[in-house]
């Protein structure tokens, strides 16, 4: 196996036992992308491009990582989110398409925010790999954008994301279950994807993402599942400056619950917004 052409086919044999047929072409492509940098269409035009030996120890690494039940975007080490290219290892969470509307919905208020000389200052809670800042920060360069996690290797993660995009966040460690600001820094707006699944859901759950993803970043206890967004929303009530805006990822299960406490905690204008499968999966509240 020397080309291009031949690493397809290769490929294709593989990944076959691996994926479904609707999955793989899919599959196939983005290895094949992310080794040589060659489109789908250049592929098929130029199959007999050789491959480097050290494409060919990417492929062939690349493969057994996914033979292993790995998701592709560890065996790969790259994941696409909102058009940007972010670096993922196993103490990240894969991105996920769900927040990539999350997003889009905190970029609707650069619109209206836009005519004010003001720096909108952001914060992101569970940074993870920086995705979300980043996406926000390359979309909206007039604000001061930053995230904060507990996991230093999340960081490390993030703050190369940063570099490799060309932007600007700051990046802090912290555990938001005792935060305790040592400064006045009111936030404009205040993004958490928090923790929010229950251990009674795992059965529901695919089995690479249980045995790969940090489970740090996926599970709340089963007594507690607002444990996260209690820390958020005590945090953002006194950090969030009049009128901020704080947005949630929520699990739809825990919506009304979710609601109660935004309230309780003097939230107003609460609002869902679903996702592209019907889902309500995002929350917004006013802090009046």
């Amino acid at each position: 196996m020397k080309t291009v052409g031949e690493a397809r086919i290769w490929l294709k044999e593989k990944l076959n036992p691996i994926f479904s047929a609707e999955e793989l072409p899919e599959i196939q492509l983005l290895i094949l992308q992310t080794i040589t940098g060659l489109t789908q269409t250049q592929q098929h035009i130029f199959p007999e491009n050789q491959l480097s030996e050290d494409q060919l120890s990417m492929l062939l690494l690349s493969v057994q990582k996914l033979e292993t039940g790995m998701p592709v975007q560890y065996a790969l080490g790259e994941a696409d989110f909102f058009g940007l290219k972010f670096k993922v290892d196993p103490s990240v969470l894969i991105p996920r398409p769900e927040t990539e509307e999350l997003v889009a919905w905190v970029l609707e208020e650069k619109r209206s925010r836009a005519r004010g000389k003001k720096i909108e200052k952001i914060l992101d809670i569970g940074t993870g790999s920086g995705c979300i800042p980043i996406a926000v920060k390359k979309n909206w360069s007039e604000a001061a954008v930053a995230g904060l996690d507990i996991s230093a290797e999340a960081l490390h993660i993030a703050q190369k994301n940063a570099l490799q995009n060309q932007v600007q966040v700051e990046f802090f460690q912290q555990d938001i279950l005792s935060f305790l600001p040592v400064k006045e820094a009111l936030y404009s707006i205040i993004i958490s994807n928090p923790p929010y699944i229950v251990p009674s859901e795992k059965e529901l759950m695919q089995a690479n993402v249980l045995s790969f993803e940090p489970h740090l970043a996926l599970f709340v206890p089963e007594t507690d599942p607002l444990l996260f967004y209690r820390a958020v929303a005590d945090f953002a009530s006194s950090n969030l400056e009049k009128n901020g805006l704080l947005f949630f990822e929520i699990n739809p299960k825990f919506q009304h619950e979710l609601n109660e406490l935004l309230q309780e905690k003097g939230f107003t204008e609460i609002t869902a917004k679903t996702d592209f499968s019907g889902k309500v999966r995002m929350l917004k509240a006013l802090k009046p």
